[in-house]
């Protein structure tokens, strides 16, 4: 099993991102999808979600800036950037989960490396 982010980049504030995440040998449509950051100097944090059936899940500070989706094969999951403020700067990780608590990094089994997201002011 292998997931692949990409898409990351240098973009100024209010400027817009879109990362992929491409599954090898793993489908999303049986394991729910994740989205989480790391800055430097701090945790990884949960960013967004997307369930087996399609239900999405998004943190406070992203909730109406971010979206998450999938395709329909099930291979690839997006995360869609928009209105980014330097506070969203870190690397972005993908990763699958095949259990229901879609924001504790301890339930997703498979990571992908993450993908460098720099927002400037």
């Amino acid at each position: 099993v292998q997931l692949q982010a990409s898409g990351g980049g240098s973009v100024q504030a209010g400027g817009s991102l879109r990362l992929s995440c491409a599954a090898f040998r793993l489908s999303f449509d049986v394991y729910a999808a994740g989205w989480f950051r790391q800055a430097p100097g701090k945790e990884r944090e949960f960013v967004s979600a997307i369930s087996r059936s399609g239900g999405t899940y998004y943190a406070d500070s992203v909730e109406g800036r971010f979206a998450v989706s999938r395709d329909n094969t099930g291979n690839t999951v997006y995360l869609q950037m928009n209105s980014l403020k330097p506070d969203d700067t870190g690397v972005y990780f993908c990763a699958a989960n095949y259990f229901s608590d879609y924001t504790n990094s301890r339930q997703y089994i498979f990571w992908g490396r993450g993908t460098q997201v720099t927002v400037s002011s």
